[in-house]
């Protein structure tokens, strides 16, 4: 039972009220990547997703307060999935292997997954508080400096080391290069790991 008292002249939210604002949320979320299918995120509008889902445009302000709220919402999954993977997952993304193996498999599958969500994470960086500053962003920075510093990496300041080299993973980035100029996915992750080799080993 909650502790925050009720104000005065308001109704406590009943059971029935939380579980019909679950499917209403599941609803819009289906409906959101049914037109992400259809048309790519660039069709995935409040106005469309109100209209696909039934419901008025102010539902949708309501439970996702922006669009890229929304986007937020929609890539929350992946991004707890990703995270699982590289914090507790097997090696050599996951604890167990050398900090340069995990170092190279972070940066492999991060363009991985950009390149699958890519214009959704786009859409998500315009969250008010921007992209690095989300906790996620910040995780991966912490991440990769924890890995510098196991490594060995001999930097007065490696956090700032850390977010340099996920720079180099940003989504628009990597977009521009696949789109505009061609780079393969394999092209990106080995120059990933050309790049995180030459700072830990120093080569």
């Amino acid at each position: 039972m909650s502790s925050i008292p009720v104000r005065p002249g308001m109704t406590p939210v009943t059971a029935a009220e939380r579980s019909d604002a679950a499917r209403n949320r599941e609803r819009l979320l289906l409906a959101a990547r049914e037109l992400i299918e259809q048309g790519g995120a660039a069709a995935l509008t409040m106005d469309r997703l109100a209209e696909q889902a039934g419901v008025g445009k102010g539902t949708v302000f309501r439970r996702f307060g922006s669009r890229a709220g929304l986007m937020l919402t929609l890539l929350n999954d992946s991004e707890a999935a990703f995270q699982a993977r590289f914090l507790f997952g097997p090696p050599p993304l996951g604890p167990g292997a050398p900090p340069l193996d995990r170092l190279i498999a972070f940066g492999t599958e991060r363009i991985a997954y950009v390149v699958e969500y890519g214009d959704l994470v786009l859409a998500a960086g315009n969250a008010s508080r921007g992209k690095f500053e989300v906790p996620a962003a910040a995780l991966w920075d912490r991440h990769v400096e924890m890995l510098l510093r196991e490594g060995g990496v001999d930097s007065p300041e490696p956090w700032l080391m850390a977010g340099s080299l996920n720079a180099t993973l940003d989504p628009e980035r990597l977009l521009h290069l696949i789109r505009e100029h061609g780079v393969t996915r394999e092209r990106l992750a080995t120059s990933w790991r050309d790049l995180v080799t030459r700072v830990v080993t120093g080569a």
